[in-house]
């Protein structure tokens, strides 16, 4: 049986689970995504609606996306993490964000979309230094 995928929020109120495999793994450089998040894009995990529940109180946002239908995006109603999304075009479908995953390691992007919207904030850039930990 495959090892579900849990998350939960900031401050823990909202937790979240999906059974079964992902459908996807992907980062959206979308502006929506860029938006909504604070940084360059998403790394998102798609899985199947039917297989996904959670529990606490959320607060849903819904704006048209780059599909042209709507997608609802959904936080925590108490410290406000951006959790997981519900396109509606694709209903059948929930998009979880791969930095509430209680193991991010698990999260493997097989590609990038929007990816004609990314831009500097991107921080995977080789000419500047990086640091393992906070920098000096």
């Amino acid at each position: 049986m495959t090892t579900p995928w849990l998350g939960h929020c900031l401050c823990g109120a909202v937790q979240y689970e999906a059974r079964g495999d992902s459908l996807a793994q992907l980062i959206c450089h979308c502006r929506d995504c860029q938006r909504a998040s604070g940084s360059a894009g998403l790394p998102v995990v798609v899985v199947r609606a039917a297989d996904f529940s959670f529990t606490g109180e959320i607060r849903p946002y819904t704006k048209i996306g780059g599909s042209g239908m709507p997608t609802t995006r959904n936080f925590c109603a108490h410290c406000g993490s951006l959790l997981f999304a519900t396109p509606h075009h694709a209903p059948d479908i929930v998009t979880l964000y791969a930095g509430t995953l209680d193991e991010p390691a698990r999260f493997k992007p097989e590609f990038v979309q929007f990816a004609s919207e990314r831009h500097r904030l991107d921080a995977h850039q080789p000419d500047i230094p990086h640091h393992p930990r906070r920098a000096p």
